[in-house]
């Protein structure tokens, strides 16, 4: 009976579909610029993507793909007054892929690779809904303002240890936006 078990657990594990997630490489911006217009209906987030490659604040190892660029998010580094931070985005998806779990993976696989390099606060601007299933929390919780106050209600904080109060900036090509 007990092999039974195993072997009905190792059949319903191979019906899991299976995502790579890994680090952008240069032959991936174009599809990466792709994915981003298509996600943002063309909005200014894949120019923002290409500044950040160009800024100081780019942190090669926070740049994923997943499955042959079918989404893509970015962390960077941003601040709380003089302390190190990231913020994250944007976070992109197909649309012919959107609720399909690209985006939920992509947002474990970034959040623990920021973790892995010792970051001890990661900010982001969106649904409290959405992020919330990741650990996030409301910033204004632990103290933190975004750069633009009206983003309070959809402004996030994920702290994996002690960070202070104070006010988030992003990387500098956010402010061209």
């Amino acid at each position: 009976m007990a092999l039974k078990t195993e072997w009905r657990a190792a059949t319903s594990l191979a019906t899991v579909p299976v995502m790579l997630i890994r680090r952008e490489t240069p032959a991936d911006i174009d599809a990466i610029r792709s994915v981003t217009n298509l996600a943002f209906k063309n909005g200014p987030e894949a120019l923002l993507i290409d500044w950040l490659r160009e800024d100081e604040g780019w942190i090669p190892e926070l740049s994923l793909v997943a499955d042959g660029v079918v989404g893509h998010v970015v962390g960077t580094r941003g601040y709380i007054g003089d302390f190190p931070a990231i913020g994250i985005g944007p976070v992109s998806v197909r649309p012919d892929h959107q609720r399909s779990g690209v985006g939920s993976a992509l947002m474990h696989a970034v959040l623990g690779a920021a973790e892995a390099r010792g970051e001890l606060a990661v900010i982001l601007l969106g649904s409290p809904d959405y992020y919330s299933r990741f650990g996030f929390r409301l910033a204004s919780e632990f103290g933190i303002t975004p750069p633009v106050a009206e983003w309070a209600p959809h402004f996030q904080a994920r702290l994996f240890g002690p960070a202070p109060a104070g006010a988030f900036r992003y990387a500098e090509p956010f402010n061209r936006l």
